[in-house]
């Protein structure tokens, strides 16, 4: 039985990084593929730290897109989420981690499975990888992330951590 062959976007990635969890997608799915173009997102701010994230993270691997990526057309995706869905096409992924909306919309328009951030803490909680939920998403909505009331209501719902 193969394993899972997993794709991610940026945001994940500066999110987990931020809660010093990306250990997490090693214990989750072993490893998981980036496109460069998301590397190049991913160490276009705080570059030392998040370069020593990565080099610390040998189960995030980066890839190189066999067809550039200007020559395809992704519905006006930005250039990461682009080369994530071309990337899943080359590869036949089975999951995207992907947490802007347009691109999500995407992943279900055309029936490929993804997840996103919140998605990923609720599987580390459900397999007893972290003990709760709220008090990273809190920290995620301190550091500047942008999480719908909705989504962070359903989590809690879902993580049986409601008030």
């Amino acid at each position: 039985m193969r394993k899972k062959l997993v794709i991610s976007n940026n945001s994940p990635l500066v999110a987990l990084s931020t809660l010093d969890l990306l250990s997490l997608l090693r214990e989750l799915y072993t490893e998981v593929l980036i496109p460069e173009e998301v590397q190049n997102e991913f160490l276009a701010t705080e570059q030392t730290t998040r370069q020593a994230a990565l080099d610390n993270s040998p189960w995030i691997i980066t890839v190189s897109l066999t067809v550039p990526l200007h020559t395809l057309d992704y519905g006006g995706l930005g250039a990461g989420e682009a080369a994530v869905f071309a990337l899943a096409e080359e590869h036949k992924a089975d999951l995207v981690i992907l947490d802007d909306r347009e691109a999500r919309e995407y992943a279900q328009q055309i029936k490929l499975p993804m997840k996103g951030t919140v998605g990923i803490l609720l599987e580390a909680k459900e397999r007893g990888l972290i003990e709760k939920i709220k008090p990273l998403l809190n920290l995620l909505l301190d550091s500047g992330a942008r999480l719908a009331p909705r989504i962070i209501d359903s989590a809690l719902k879902l993580a049986g951590e409601t008030d």
